[in-house]
């Protein structure tokens, strides 16, 4: 299921003013919950970072996360100062999930190919069972819940501003 994601990176401490020049790594597993580097240890798959541009924003073109036992589906990101900082894969300025929409989830894993595991282990967990996000108030998921339009045969698209003090 093609998914594109747009992540705005804004300084919370400067009115929301664009960062650009940022690096924002995104990973996610795949239909069936697997990781690449993790699952899939000899494979690198669903993962990538780019720069934020002068709108202080990124696209990423990928899949629909799948379910998997016990999680609530998410995408991972990290943020990074520069492009340099990111490759050493430390120092990163924030690590963070982003929690799928409930009503995307319902619309792409019984209908879309694929995604057969990920009925069952969406239908067994809640944002508040999840051992992530349970720990969060309504504002704080909403805020990393990303808006998303689309359908099956459309793809989707979401959106999110990530918020960072700088």
């Amino acid at each position: 299921m093609l998914t594109t994601l747009t992540l705005t990176l804004v300084n919370t401490n400067s009115s929301c003013a664009p960062l650009a020049g940022y690096a924002i790594y995104l990973w996610h597993c795949d239909r069936d919950g697997n990781y690449s580097l993790y699952t899939a240890a000899a494979e690198s798959y669903l993962r990538g970072v780019q720069v934020t541009d002068a709108n202080s924003q990124v696209t990423f073109t990928t899949i629909f996360p799948g379910c998997y036992a016990g999680r609530w589906p998410h995408m991972h990101f990290e943020v990074f100062a520069s492009l340099a900082t990111a490759t050493t894969g430390r120092n990163a300025v924030l690590t963070s999930q982003l929690a799928m929409p409930s009503a995307a989830c319902s619309a792409v894993y019984p209908y879309a190919t694929g995604y057969t595991t990920s009925v069952n282990n969406f239908a067994a967990v809640s944002l508040t069972t999840d051992n992530v996000f349970s720990d969060n108030t309504a504002a704080q998921i909403a805020a990393m819940t990303p808006a998303m339009t689309g359908s099956i045969t459309a793809g989707y698209t979401a959106t999110a501003t990530i918020g960072i003090a700088r």
